[in-house]
């Protein structure tokens, strides 16, 4: 009869308990997952109290970084409280679709404690560039990304303008 020590054994076998560990452990994590989608769901008013705060502080910084001119701040700064309810609806859309995922992520990166004494150490890899198009496409795919970055700022300015115009007429009517 001859003896295997743990250490000589194939380390890429798992062990049956350590499956059921797993298979728990992924079990819970989907509990955590519904349990938060659950109260997103029933807490939908704290939900959007917390998204409007979000984004009164995200856009005067954004708006305050980015503007240094103070006339133009002031009329940007209006321009986002007046598109705060646009914004509420997107969020709250892409809130429920991708916060209950990422804070059950987050959660678990917290609990789970990686042995990092059982980790491979990092190896430096010299990686040769891969020209994934033809120079003639990748030349035609900036000029097309430069066509639509500027088509968007077009878009955008004239947005502005509209919503000044549309704040305007609206004041000027009362």
């Amino acid at each position: 009869m001859a003896l295997a020590r743990q250490d000589s054994l194939n380390p890429s076998v798992i062990p049956p308990e350590t499956l059921a560990e797993k298979y728990i452990e992924a079990e819970r994590l989907h509990d955590i997952q519904l349990l938060l989608q659950n109260l997103f769901n029933s807490e939908e008013a704290t939900v959007k109290l917390i998204l409007d705060c979000l984004y009164d502080i995200g856009s005067v910084n954004l708006i305050n970084q980015k503007l240094r001119s103070q006339p133009f701040n002031r009329v940007m700064k209006l321009i986002a409280r007046m598109s705060k309810p646009v914004f509420r609806v997107f969020a709250l859309n892409w809130f429920k679709k991708n916060c209950p995922q990422l804070i059950t992520n987050w959660l678990h990166s917290q609990v789970a404690f990686r042995n990092t004494q059982n980790r491979p150490q990092e190896v430096a890899i010299e990686v040769a560039q891969v020209e994934l198009y033809p120079v003639t496409q990748t030349e035609t795919l900036n000029q097309e990304i430069k066509n639509l970055r500027y088509q968007v700022r077009w878009l955008a300015g004239i947005s502005i303008i509209a919503i000044a115009v549309l704040g305007v007429t609206a004041t000027w009517l009362n």
